[in-house]
């Protein structure tokens, strides 16, 4: 026979079921072992308010941004992962289904991948509006994935014994080559900013160092002064992972950045900030900031058919450096790759690219034959 669930405080019936007395949520009814003391949620009283196999996602997931703050993982990483979370509880509330952990298998989270290909774009977003078209690839993959990372904390916590993600494969995301910049685009964009304002040269040496460095836009927007080692052309850039890695800036950008430091810089609004970059009112520039930015110069330079942003001038950048010869492990330790694998997928060659390699390395035209069958031209070769 099921525990019922009484009451502690003084002068409440004592017959009364604690979750009509209001001293316990409703949602923990169903459970058949929770003891609630006077004037204290069972928590408080080191009593578990449900058995750990049983435990709905909404309380677990704050327990997984306590173990990864912890761990030090990125802000970004946790929230990406909680999110996740949340739009699988949000799919299981909807149709009907229960959200604890032991009563979600295989089934459901097939289920929940169907949707997933199914729903609008942005149909979640606190201010876009949903889109005709469906979810891409990439943000499935991303979606399922986090949840994986999820269930895989859940076992190594041992709050489950039985992971359904190792019996689900989780649909790849197709490998697209990121189309980058050329050199025209790359002047188009640096001509549609006015240096002739303090701000335009700020938005210069901006797009000037992610041409350089290769950063990714979090690193370049936490830039402090005491990261910059101007007379060793050094930056000191905090990368995924609270990884510190130095990166060289070449001379050219070594003139724009003292140029800025010493002539166009304003004045911090508080004069304990250290941030490198500033907006006109003396306050850190954000990412998001920068990336708006890049967008308005991308739209005044004309530039069509391909994304105008932080991400794709740090993919211009790590290309042009294969093209200029640069060292495929020296660009791993520029971009702040943890394997090669990742840099060689971040850096694949365009195809033009490809087209110039073959025309100087064909296998046939090297071997300088003596002609075509059929026909009476002798074949030159090259």
């Amino acid at each position: 026979m099921p525990l019922t669930l009484w009451s502690g405080r003084r002068g409440s019936n004592p017959r009364q079921p604690a979750w009509k007395a209001g001293t316990l949520p409703t949602e923990l009814l169903p459970q058949n072992r929770v003891y609630i003391t006077p004037n204290l949620p069972a928590c408080q009283r080191g009593v578990p308010a449900f058995p750990h196999n049983s435990a709905g996602l909404l309380r677990l997931i704050e327990g997984y941004r306590i173990y990864s703050d912890a761990e030090g993982k990125s802000p970004k990483t946790i929230e990406t992962v909680a999110g996740s979370v949340k739009l699988l509880w949000q799919f299981l509330t909807n149709a009907g289904l229960s959200t604890s952990t032991d009563s979600i298998g295989p089934d459901e989270l097939r289920a929940f991948i169907l949707d997933l290909k199914r729903r609008p774009c942005f149909s979640n977003h606190p201010y876009a509006r949903p889109q005709e078209r469906s979810l891409s690839p990439h943000s499935v993959n991303t979606y399922l994935r986090s949840i994986r990372a999820f269930w895989s904390w859940l076992e190594e916590e041992g709050i489950i014994t039985d992971n359904p993600f190792d019996r689900v494969k989780v649909p790849k995301a197709p490998r697209k080559v990121v189309a980058t910049f050329t050199e025209t685009q790359i002047r188009d964009l640096l001509a549609a900013i006015d240096t002739s304002t303090a701000e335009g040269q700020r938005d210069y040496l901006i797009i000037i160092l992610f041409l350089d460095t290769a950063v990714r836009l979090s690193e370049l927007s936490g830039l402090t002064l005491d990261d910059l080692r101007l007379d060793d052309g050094i930056l000191k850039v905090m990368g995924k992972g609270s990884k510190e890695r130095l990166i060289p800036v070449g001379r050219f950008t070594q003139r724009v950045l003292w140029r800025y430091l010493n002539l166009v810089r304003p004045l911090p609004l508080n004069p304990r900030c250290i941030s490198l970059f500033l907006t006109i009112d003396g306050l850190p520039m954000t990412g998001h900031h920068i990336r708006k930015r890049i967008i308005l110069y991308g739209k005044i330079a004309g530039i069509r058919g391909i994304r105008c942003s932080p991400h794709t001038i740090r993919h211009t950048a790590a290309v042009n450096f294969l093209r200029n010869g640069g060292n495929v492990f020296v660009l791993q330790r520029l971009l702040g790759h943890t394997s090669l694998n990742m840099t060689r997928h971040y850096c694949e060659l365009a195809d033009v690219d490809v087209q110039r390699a073959h025309a100087t390395a064909s296998p046939v035209d090297n071997l300088m034959l003596s002609g075509i069958p059929g026909d009476r031209r002798k074949w030159r070769g090259k």
